[in-house]
């Protein structure tokens, strides 16, 4: 298979899920614009707003995708090849990651945009709301965790190439303008009345000019605290930002920066496929990674670990994410202008983002024997594609900083989403309000991942891991586990109003026997390391977060079961009082 014969497959395939499948899905969901949305019926100019498909859809794109799609299908492809990836990408976010955006969206807007673990209260009980809500928050303390530290280790890595200039700091100093210029053209449409194209039309190019001006002035923090650990500072930095940013107004940052944003994910989607096609048709880009690895099926092969069920959790966004269940109940459904934008928000955003982790997937394919660091792999292989893309105008030096700048941009998207969501469910958990109750729920969100961050590196076979690395899998593992906790608040939706839920249910039984298997084998894995001998401190967390995802999600299945059987009962009980009605 040629490259780009691989980008039209996939583009093709996921189209034509997207028409038929999103149509059915739509059917099935009786989706209406006769019913208003709560972005009307709610609408206060701070959480509420309606926005159109145009505004919402990279907004969304951008909060759901991130760097997700890019460190989960580069890991999977280096550790299993990239055909089962691939495989796995285009059916998880079809029948599974599609379904459960969906299903959560239109959930929420039928209850009032409220979330998904408020939707659990209602057709469950209050004890599996508290629990759902603790697992949603220990979930986004994990992406926080793993997206901070994958930011920091771009903003003081080294070049790719021998005339690259700082690139880390490059991208920090870029990465610093951008977040500055989307806080401007908040502001300008807030009190300016600068409409949405003028803003585009005015604040894209100037990204773009943030980005030629980083490598002019790079920000390289050792130069000022040289004794310190510049990734750990950073990300103590990196924390200090999402404090800020989740508790401003969505109109100051999240609305501007995430459609910002989702204009970086389109442009980066288009010169892939541009650069994929002259790079592919003049016989310089060409597919050169292994399509299977040395990974075994279901036991580890010397360092690598076993495909089932490791690859389910390696690539979650792309596939199937239990995070954007808590964006389309927590922001979107808040601003969608329409139930019909649901299609194309919800189920079209999983399907792009599918396609997104395509070109990510190519980004190692072109190379023989990748390996090294997800965000170095995506820049080189971005880079590449750039420069064939402008047909050699772009040089690849050049194009390297501008794929980092994209990559640290993506994960400011899901940073500062994450902080603010984790910020609304510890808020229901512990019933504090006001502007108090937001700042202490965001100080106490953080509290952890700065913890976390401060601890000593693991040191795992001689070799030093970084923070993100040792928490990918468990982020994994509980976001996936969020997945299906979510579409199993779906199924008892659907199940109690009497629709068919077959669909999320096939979803809610995969992705748990997926996840529940790989956190044991995590923990089996790390309990045989401690036989050897003492283990980093930060394995111990690791394997004891591991294990209170496994009792939460094994006492809310229980709830679930229970919740299912008293229906029953009580369905059963109607029809025989109904039965002994009628007879007479």
């Amino acid at each position: 298979m040629s490259l780009i014969v691989f980008l039209i497959a996939s583009a093709v395939i996921l189209l034509v899920a997207y028409h038929f499948m999103g149509r059915f899905l739509a059917r099935w969901l009786d989706l209406t614009d006769a019913v208003p949305t709560p972005a009307h019926t709610m609408k206060d100019g701070l959480d509420f707003e309606p926005i159109g498909p145009s505004t919402l859809l990279p907004q969304h794109f951008s909060a759901i995708a991130a760097a997700g799609p890019i460190v989960g299908p580069i890991l999977a492809g280096v550790s299993f090849g990239w055909l089962p990836t691939y495989i796995w990408i285009i059916l998880g976010s079809i029948f599974i990651g599609g379904i459960h955006d969906i299903t959560t969206l239109v959930a929420s807007i039928r209850h009032r945009a409220r979330s998904i673990a408020e939707i659990v209260r209602q057709y469950m009980n209050r004890r599996a709301y508290m629990l759902f809500l603790l697992f949603i928050w220990i979930s986004l303390i994990y992406v926080i965790i793993a997206f901070a530290d994958v930011t920091a280790g771009a903003f003081i890595q080294a070049g790719a190439t021998a005339d690259a200039v700082a690139p880390g700091a490059a991208v920090a100093t870029s990465s610093i303008l951008y977040l500055l210029l989307a806080v401007a053209m908040g502001l300008a449409m807030k009190y300016g009345k600068l409409g949405a194209t003028a803003a585009k039309a005015i604040f894209l190019p100037l990204v773009l000019a943030a980005i030629v001006a980083g490598p002019s002035i790079p920000f390289d923090l050792s130069a000022y605290i040289p004794a310190a650990k510049p990734q750990q500072v950073w990300n103590y930095l990196l924390l200090g930002y999402c404090f800020l940013a989740s508790i401003a107004p969505l109109w100051l940052l999240l609305q501007p920066r995430g459609e910002l944003g989702g204009y970086f994910l389109y442009f980066i989607i288009g010169a892939g496929i541009l650069g994929i096609f002259v790079g592919g048709l003049s016989g310089e880009l060409t597919i050169q990674a292994p399509a299977f690895s040395e990974a075994a099926f279901f036991t580890s092969s010397g360092n690598l670990p076993p495909l089932f069920p490791i690859l389910f959790i390696t690539v979650a966004c792309g596939a199937c994410s239990g995070f954007h269940s808590i964006v389309t109940s927590g922001t979107t459904s808040k601003q969608l202008r329409t139930e019909n934008d649901a299609k194309p928000v919800a189920y079209g955003s999983m399907l792009l983002e599918a396609f997104f982790a395509c070109i990510s997937l190519a980004t190692i394919m072109i190379i023989a024997a990748p390996k090294g660091k997800p965000d170095a792999l995506y820049a080189n292989g971005i880079s590449q594609f750039l420069h064939h893309a402008t047909f050699g105008f772009l040089s690849v030096t050049t194009a390297y900083q501008f794929a980092l700048l994209c990559f640290a941009t993506f994960v400011f998207d899901t940073l500062d989403a994450a902080t603010r969501l984790a910020r609304y469910i510890l808020m229901e958990l512990t019933g504090w309000t006001g502007r108090s109750g937001i700042a202490l729920a965001t100080a106490v969100t953080l509290a952890f991942p700065a913890i976390i961050a401060s601890l000593p590196p693991a040191t795992m076979a001689g070799k030093t891991l970084p923070l993100w690395q040792v928490f990918w899998g468990l982020f994994g593992s509980s976001n996936q586990l969020l997945a299906a906790l979510a579409l199993m608040a779906v199924t008892v939706w659907l199940w109690k109003i009497g629709k068919p839920c077959a669909l999320p249910l096939f979803g809610t039984f995969f992705m748990l026997f997926m996840t529940l298997w790989s956190l044991g084998y995590t923990t089996t894995t790390i309990l045989g390391k401690m036989q050897e001998g003492p283990v980093p401190i930060l394995k111990t967390v690791e394997l004891t977060v591991g294990v209170v995802l496994i009792g939460l999600t094994l006492w809310l299945v229980g709830e679930a079961f229970m919740t299912w059987f008293e229906t029953r009962s009580e369905t059963g009980l109607e029809l025989e009082e109904a039965e002994e009605g009628a007879t007479p």
